[in-house]
């Protein structure tokens, strides 16, 4: 039975969908099967950050409504094991069948050894669909005060919604930012009140895979996505050290 991550962060703009790529991406270069699912309704994105955008990727909620089975989900083109279900783009959010959504997950779970939920920013309709399927999480933020106050708000919310294990990850992290603020990793970890999985370097690879429409993973193999295999192999429960930034 698949173990299932939300992927999750209080704000936009922390990088959460391109780490919920390049985590799913190392996972599956490790063997496992891996289903990637885009909860964002509307605003999807998942695809480029997995180097899928010129391929047609069915929707999560024709394969609730039977119009696709399961064994359609879109497979990556480069990667073996990986499959992808995006988000509709003309459906709303509030209209998403809670019930079905969590029949998918159920199916998909006898299939594959990880799903991997991209949820929306925020704590909206879709955050909670994917708390309540999750039994994982893991909340992305940046180092900066703001980014700390929402990541803390969406994991107080998810454990209220649900007491599943969450952890942290500190994205884009840099020295020089570090010292400028005047303040370490810790302090990120005690702001938000959750303990570290990984923290990932600021790394201009990560923009650069995609316009060249490639996984981060295939594109270099240090920096970011270094970080992410690190991040992938804890979740999988092998003890790893910490990058050092």
């Amino acid at each position: 039975m698949a173990d299932v991550l939300a992927v999750i962060s209080g704000k936009g703009g922390t990088g959460k969908t391109s780490l919920c790529a390049a985590i799913a991406s190392c996972m599956a270069m490790e063997g496992l099967r891996v289903l990637c699912i885009d909860l964002d309704v509307g605003l999807r994105n998942l695809d480029i950050a997995l180097g899928m955008s010129d391929i047609a990727v069915i929707p999560f909620t024709a394969v609730m409504r039977g119009e696709y089975s399961l064994q359609q989900a879109s497979a990556h083109p480069t990667i073996a094991n990986l499959s992808m279900l995006t988000a509709p783009v003309t459906e709303r959010a509030e209209d998403i069948d809670e019930a079905a959504f969590a029949a998918l997950i159920g199916e998909a779970r006898t299939q594959y050894d990880w799903i991997l939920l991209d949820a929306p920013a925020g704590v909206g309709t879709l955050f909670r669909l994917a708390v309540r399927c999750a039994d994982e999480a893991v909340v992305v933020t940046l180092a900066g005060p703001a980014a700390q106050r929402d990541a803390a708000r969406a994991a107080e919310l998810m454990l209220l919604e649900r007491s599943i294990p969450a952890r942290l990850i500190v994205n884009r992290a840099s020295p020089r930012m570090f010292a400028r603020m005047h303040a370490t990793v810790d302090d990120v970890m005690d702001g938000v009140g959750l303990p570290l999985i990984g923290v990932v370097p600021d790394d201009a690879s990560v923009t650069l895979a995609a316009a060249e429409g490639k996984p981060l993973v295939q594109y270099t193999f240090r920096g970011a996505a270094l970080a992410s295999l690190h991040i992938a192999q804890r979740l999988l429960g092998r003890r790893v050290p910490l990058m050092k930034i």
